[in-house]
């Protein structure tokens, strides 16, 4: 028997999750992680196959197993729908090709435009289900390799076991997942988005002031995401309408096999697990319990935040089905530059412009701070480009009780226009200090 492409994917996920695997030829072909041998009938029934074979423990005095067996026959599955056919591409056919077909056909068959077509919503369901995995290259590469028929089992989590299969089929049962210690599982769990990883999260960005920024504030954001439906309040079924327990799994979400010594289960595939049966969905949201709609949040920014950081806000994104997990609001910040304040961490620098009398002579300037303006004593023969700290006087650590600094840069301006007083003065002023550069030039040459 030739193995099946499923079983090649799930070899590989196997190797890489660190598990040893052995495998003999023919049908009895197996895996083994420390004691435990699985049969081929496991794998050809994820492919869709039929194969008799037994299963074996084996334990003896070499190897420390036990020999154990029965019979068991696993059954054809239902054919798929091939979701290139659904969509009317070729299988080698480019991403825009895949997202163009999809679009005419859903507008095509959209319910709301065929409302006299009892088939109508199948149809779009089926042609949003294969778009959903054709245009995400993950999946498309793994319906590419395993096939409709074993991608529909593994994305169901598992096959029909509570009719009289052994609950082989899928990977989540007994067998794959056991074997892979979860690895399989859990890959197909991220892969298909599951109910365990709740509601979507949200992005957005906000624009804040320098001075926001600096001191902190409080900003009301609104943002569109997915809300509870308040037709049905997230029932999915209309008022006074209540669900049905399941009669296949007695409303457990779990349906279980004896065979032998051997007690095998798998998720329901009649109610995916929830146990209940909804007959009746809310037309608002068509069942899905959710629909796109407003939120309003205040957020409070706290002081110190900078250009580039993104804020985390737990549980507002958009609403989880199950009402148990929430998505999260991820709020990147940009913060405009100010004219006056220019900041490299918790310290900030400003300019101060002064008169060239004023850099010689000295003097005092009113000087900008975060918390207000105060008078800066300049120093006589201040240069220009020449510094000055202010300790404290920058922005607070965030989580401490200290504050950067903040830097004064002297800008010193040379007049371009003198009056004829300034100029004879300036005159006088280069006389005399050229005389004094003669006198010393001539104590040094003395």
């Amino acid at each position: 028997m030739v193995r099946s492409n499923c079983f090649r994917h799930a070899w590989g996920i196997a190797l890489r999750s660190g598990k040893g695997l052995v495998k003999s030829v023919g049908c009895q072909e197996t895996l083994r992680p420390a004691s435990l041998y699985v049969p081929a009938s496991g794998l050809c029934n994820i492919a869709g196959g039929v194969c008799q074979s037994d299963i074996f423990w084996s334990k003896g005095p070499g190897n420390g197993f036990i020999n154990r067996g029965f019979h068991s026959t696993a059954t054809h599955c239902m054919a798929a729908k091939d979701y290139y056919e659904i969509l009317g591409v070729k299988k080698s056919s480019s991403q825009s090709e895949i997202k163009k077909s999809y679009y005419e056909l859903a507008k095509k068959h959209h319910p709301d435009v065929n409302k006299d077509d009892p088939e109508a919503e199948k149809k779009f369901q089926d042609i949003q289900r294969a778009y959903e995995v054709l245009k995400d290259d993950e999946k498309r590469s793994l319906y590419d390799q395993v096939g409709p028929e074993s991608f529909e089992q593994a994305s169901a989590g598992g096959g029909p076991s509570g009719q009289g299969g052994p609950g082989f089929g899928g990977f989540g049962g007994f067998g794959f997942g056991d074997i892979f210690g979860g690895g399989l599982n859990e890959a197909l769990k991220n892969m298909f988005h599951q109910k365990s990883f709740g509601g979507q999260d949200v992005k957005m960005t906000l624009e804040l002031s320098f001075m926001e920024a600096v001191q902190g504030c409080t900003k009301n954001l609104s943002y569109d995401t997915d809300v509870l439906c308040s037709a049905c309040h997230g029932t999915g079924m209309p008022a006074g309408t209540k669900p049905q327990s399941c009669k296949i799994c007695r409303g457990s979400g779990m349906v279980y096999m004896q065979h032998g010594p051997f007690r095998l289960q798998s998720t329901c595939s009649e109610c995916g697990g929830s146990g209940k049966i909804i007959r009746e969905v809310c037309k608002s949201c068509r069942g899905n319990r959710v629909v796109r709609g407003s939120k309003r949040v205040n957020l409070d920014v706290m002081p110190g935040v900078d250009n580039g950081e993104t804020l985390r806000m737990v549980g507002f994104g958009g609403a989880d089905p199950e009402g148990a997990h929430p998505g999260d609001l991820y709020v990147a910040l940009k913060v405009r530059d100010d004219p006056i304040f220019r900041r490299e961490g918790a310290d900030i620098h400003v300019e101060a412009v002064i008169s060239f009398t004023q850099a010689i002579l000295g003097g005092t300037i009113q000087v900008p701070t975060l918390t207000g303006d105060i008078v800066l004593k300049v120093r006589e023969g201040t240069q220009h480009g020449q510094k000055v700290v202010l300790k404290g006087k920058g922005i607070r650590l965030r989580n401490s009780t200290q504050y950067g600094n903040q830097y004064i840069l002297f800008r010193v301006i040379i007049p371009t226009n003198l009056t004829q007083r300034q100029r004879m003065l300036m005159e006088e002023f280069a006389k005399e200090e050229n005389s004094e550069d003669d006198k010393s030039a001539a104590g040094v040459s003395g």
